[in-house]
C-alpha cells in the first residue's frame, strides 16, 4: 500500500511553536469528531491528552478518504496509499508542513509506537473499500461480509484493537498481558459501534454480523432491509454479550495501565459500556432511532473520572 521510506538524509526537527499548534489542530478535530472518546483524552495529562489526539486526527483521515463515496474505489485505494506515504516521510524525519503530521511523528517518536501498528490502522480502513459502493438496487440485496465470527474479529482488529494497542503505548504500561486486554477491549467498543450502528451500516450496504451467527437464529441478510426489532434482536443480544466480555478484559486493563492514564480508560470504558446498555435497555431498537449517550450522561462520567485522577 505504501513505499518503505529509509532515513531522512538529516533528522527535520519542528520547533515548539510548531508543535504547539500542530496538536492545537489535533485537538480540534478530535473534539469536533471524537464525540464518546475526546471525554477519555480530556482526563489524560495534556501530553497525553495531545498524542491521542494526534492518532484520533490520523485515524480520521483515513477513515475520510475511505468513505469519500465522490471517488471511485481506485481513487480512494490511490489516495489512501498516497497519504499513508506521506505519513512514512514524516515518520522517517523529513520535513513537513502538514500540522497533523507534524504532531503524529511527534507522538510516534515521543511513545515509541511501532510503525506498523499506525499502518494497521490505516489498512483497517481500506477494509471498508474493498467493494464499490452499491447501487441502490445492490443495496437491498445483503450479504454478511464474513462467514464466521472468527473472520469478524479479523476485520475489528484492524478497526479497533489496533487502536487499543496504540492508545496503551500513550497510556504507558510494563505487563505484556496489557496488550491482549487491550485488544479484547478495542473488540469491545466496535462489537458495539456495530449494534448501534447496523441501521446506517446496511444503508451503505454493509452487513457486519456474520453469517454463522444470522443462521443460529433464522434471520436472512433481506430481514435488515425493513428491519423488525424484535425480529432481530436476540442476535443483536448475542454480540452485546461478547463485547460485554470484551468489557471486562478492560476492567482488568486498567491497573495495568499507568496511574496517570487509568482515569482515561475507565471514563472511556465506562461510556462505551453504559451505551451498550442503553440499547440493550430499549431491546435493541437501534432501527427508530440512533441510540446516544446525552452530554449530561457522558459529562457525569467524566466527572466521575477527574474525580478518580484527584485521588
Amino acid at each position: 500500500m505504501s513505499t518503505a521510506v529509509g532515513n531522512a538524509p538529516v533528522q527535520f526537527a519542528p520547533t515548539s511553536s510548531q508543535l504547539d499548534v500542530a496538536y492545537s489542530v489535533c485537538r480540534h478535530i478530535a473534539r469536533s469528531a471524537a464525540k464518546n472518546f475526546y471525554y477519555g483524552f480530556a482526563v489524560l495529562p495534556r501530553p497525553k491528552r495531545n498524542s491521542l489526539s494526534a492518532v484520533y486526527a490520523f485515524m480520521r483521515r483515513c477513515d475520510d478518504i475511505a468513505d469519500d463515496n465522490t471517488l471511485s474505489l481506485y481513487d480512494r485505494r490511490n489516495k489512501l496509499a498516497a497519504w499513508l506515504d506521506s505519513v512514512h516521510r514524516a515518520l522517517a524525519g523529513y520535513p513537513t508542513d502538514e500540522a497533523l503530521l507534524l504532531a503524529l511523528a511527534d507522538t510516534q517518536r515521543r511513545y515509541q509506537i511501532p510503525v506498523g501498528l499506525l499502518d494497521h490502522l490505516a489498512y483497517g480502513t481500506a477494509a471498508d473499500v474493498e467493494q464499490e459502493p452499491p447501487s441502490p438496487e445492490q443495496a437491498a440485496i445483503l450479504a454478511p461480509r464474513y462467514r464466521t465470527f472468527d473472520e469478524l474479529k479479523q476485520y475489528c482488529y484492524g478497526v479497533a484493537s489496533v487502536v487499543g494497542l496504540v492508545c496503551i503505548r500513550i497510556f504507558g504500561y510494563r505487563d505484556p498481558a496489557a496488550e491482549a486486554l487491550a485488544e479484547k477491549c478495542g473488540l469491545a467498543f466496535q462489537l458495539t459501534n456495530i449494534i448501534r450502528d447496523v441501521k446506517e451500516d446496511v444503508g451503505m450496504g454493509r452487513l457486519y454480523f456474520p453469517e454463522e451467527d444470522l443462521a443460529e437464529f433464522g434471520i436472512a441478510p433481506a430481514d435488515f432491509v425493513a428491519p423488525e426489532s424484535a425480529r432481530l434482536a436476540p442476535l443483536l443480544a448475542k454480540e452485546a454479550d461478547r463485547a460485554r466480555e470484551g468489557y471486562r478484559a478492560g476492567e482488568e486493563l486498567i491497573p495495568l495501565v499507568n496511574e496517570d492514564s487509568q482515569p482515561a480508560l475507565w471514563v472511556l470504558i465506562t461510556i462505551y459500556r453504559r451505551l451498550l446498555e442503553k440499547i440493550a435497555s430499549r431491546q435493541y431498537d437501534v432501527f427508530t432511532e440512533r441510540v446516544a449517550l446525552s452530554v449530561r450522561e457522558k459529562l457525569t462520567i467524566l466527572g466521575k473520572g477527574y474525580v478518580k485522577r484527584l485521588l
